[in-house]
């Protein structure tokens, strides 16, 4: 479907189909012997008949592209703007992975934006916002990850909403949680900016003015988060704990089959 073209580019291919139509009609029954009258009805009824059934269509066909440039060069721009994309992938916990991980993404074209970074059992987990070409998607996406040595990745269209201020951040984490509340954990360190503490390193760290946040889940007990150097604040506390509150609550009802 082609949009409406502009209406000065329409009148000038309408004008430059229907004039030779109009000259040659004029001139074959100027011609004739016929009384002014019939000349004036057969000239109108001819005319207009050619114009509706002929000129306008065949303006419309082989003007195409003229007609539409406009609209067709914002399209162009459009396809080719940057997109972007959240995605995850599991590194090895090692020098030199993320470096790897983002030469590959660069070798594609594509930017981080920001990072968040994960303890997993097996090595770390790299969630990422990307700039990536338009005319690449998530095949390619996928496979600069795992050039850049990454395994079990995810990518997934997101929005500027991803970069947003703390409030918006954590309105588009709840509506993500809302889909999966097991991603309750990793939601509030994005949230936050923190890093997840396992139990083993939570024992061997101390708490140091507040930099350590503790929330509860419906599933494995409380998730303890750190971030050093930077305490806590109450209003990101609240946050948090209401986003484990709105998992819980999701957690019960689909264990219940409550429709959400």
């Amino acid at each position: 479907m082609m949009p409406e073209p502009p209406k000065a580019r329409l009148t000038l291919a309408n004008v430059a189909v229907m004039l030779p139509i109009e000259l040659l009609v004029h001139a074959l029954v100027v011609e004739t012997h016929l009384p002014y009258v019939a000349k004036v009805l057969v000239l109108t009824l001819t005319a207009t008949v050619l114009v509706i059934w002929v000129a306008e269509p065949s303006a419309a066909r082989i003007l195409r592209g003229w007609l539409h440039a406009p609209a067709l060069r914002h399209r162009r721009k459009l396809g080719a703007a940057p997109a972007l994309w959240r995605a995850r992938t599991v590194l090895r916990d090692e020098p030199g992975s993320l470096q790897k991980v983002t030469q590959a993404l660069a070798r594609s074209g594509i930017n981080i934006l920001s990072i968040h970074v994960h303890p997993a059992a097996d090595g770390v987990l790299d969630e990422f916002v990307l700039s990536a070409p338009g005319h690449l998607g998530e095949r390619g996406l996928l496979d600069a990850l795992h050039d850049g040595g990454g395994t079990r990745s995810h990518v997934w269209p997101t929005t500027a909403l991803a970069m947003a201020d703390g409030q918006t951040r954590a309105l588009s984490l709840a509506a993500r949680i809302a889909d999966a509340p097991d991603e309750l954990p990793l939601a509030v360190a994005e949230l936050l900016g923190a890093r997840i503490l396992t139990p083993a390193a939570a024992a061997l760290e101390r708490d140091d003015a507040g930099t350590r946040l503790k929330i509860p889940t419906a599933w494995h007990g409380p998730v303890i988060f750190t971030r050093p150097g930077e305490p806590f604040t109450p209003a990101e506390s609240a946050r948090a704990h209401r986003l484990a509150e709105l998992a819980e609550i999701l957690s019960h009802q689909r264990a219940a089959g409550t429709p959400r």
